[in-house]
């Protein structure tokens, strides 16, 4: 079994912050950079999805969804889901700048994990519905007749990144000792035996303040 986790290639509100006081979050689109870096990105991932089939969960923002098409995996697709809890951690509706700048380095001196976002999510809860998607992914994987043991995961930084801590039951100091992929960067999960593998670490932008290294396999549970 192998599960390929995606971020999107870079969006307008990678290049322009005030964008998200004028677009909704899950409007934003790629930039003419992001969709040539999916373009880019479709040899490198079609050869890891090897011939299929393949099926893949996507975040439903128009800046992944995009990135998708821009892959061009053609026909050994078997199906493609719009999943919801893989979006971006929820900021709000359309944001204030001045606001948006305090919420950041309130944000960054509380912590990423628990901070709650006003009228949106704090890490915490993105971290509880990822889990409730790899139940059902593992389950299926597993369980259902006729699934792909192939997925592609298409998604955003920080849902990459607390997906993975999920997966392999990192501690909260060393989620947020580690970076987001870069826009269009991958991350390969390999089922071996009972273990998932991760194929590379993610960046670490300072050391983890519980000393905990970052940890590449688990014991898969059984599914309930």
């Amino acid at each position: 079994m192998r599960i390929i986790l995606l971020r999107h290639g870079q969006s307008l509100g990678n290049v322009d912050e005030l964008a998200y006081c004028r677009v909704p979050d899950h409007a934003l689109p790629l930039t003419p950079t992001g969709e040539r870096e999916a373009a880019a990105a479709g040899p490198a991932v079609r050869e890891l999805l090897g011939d299929g089939p393949v099926a893949v969960y996507v975040s439903p923002y128009r800046r992944t969804r995009r990135t998708l098409e821009m892959l061009d995996l053609g026909d050994r697709v078997e199906r493609v889901v719009a999943e919801p809890r893989l979006r971006e951690q929820d900021w709000g509706n359309l944001q204030d700048p001045v606001q948006q700048e305090v919420l950041k380095h309130q944000r960054h001196a509380f912590g990423h994990f628990f901070f709650r976002l006003p009228n949106g999510e704090s890490g915490a809860d993105v971290d509880d519905r990822l889990a409730a998607f790899l139940e059902k992914l593992q389950w299926r994987m597993e369980q259902e007749p006729g699934h792909p043991e192939t997925v592609l995961v298409v998604s955003h930084g920080l849902t990459i990144r607390l997906l993975c801590r999920r997966l392999f039951e990192w501690s909260v100091e060393l989620f947020e000792s580690l970076s987001n992929l870069d826009t269009c960067e991958y991350r390969v999960l390999d089922r071996q035996g009972d273990h998932w593998a991760l194929d590379r670490p993610f960046d670490q932008w300072r050391a983890s303040p519980d000393g905990e290294e970052q940890t590449w396999r688990r014991g898969v549970r059984p599914a309930p």
